[in-house]
């Protein structure tokens, strides 16, 4: 069974993204470790990108942590290691 979305083929058209004014050393960068991954720059860019857009933003992790409730801590890392350290 095909559930998890990234197994699931997408229903819409893929969407067109251009990036201008590349500087020359990031163009030859993200072109080499393409061939060094045996992929076309195209699909590793577009890898890098997925990565990226998985990944919360620093201000949307920030937000989610905020939502949840603070945690009362008894003791200190350093107690705490201690505690196992010498146990």
């Amino acid at each position: 069974m095909l559930h998890a979305p990234a197994m699931v083929p997408s229903l819409t058209m893929a969407k067109l993204l251009q990036v201008r004014q590349v500087p020359d050393e990031v163009h030859r960068t993200l072109k080499v470790r393409a061939a060094q991954a045996g992929t076309s720059l195209s699909e590793y860019v577009r890898a890098e990108l997925e990565l990226i857009a998985s990944r919360p933003t620093p201000e949307e992790l920030r937000a989610r942590l905020e939502t949840r409730a603070p945690v009362e801590v008894r003791e200190t890392a350093a107690d705490i290691i201690r505690r196992h350290r010498d146990a």
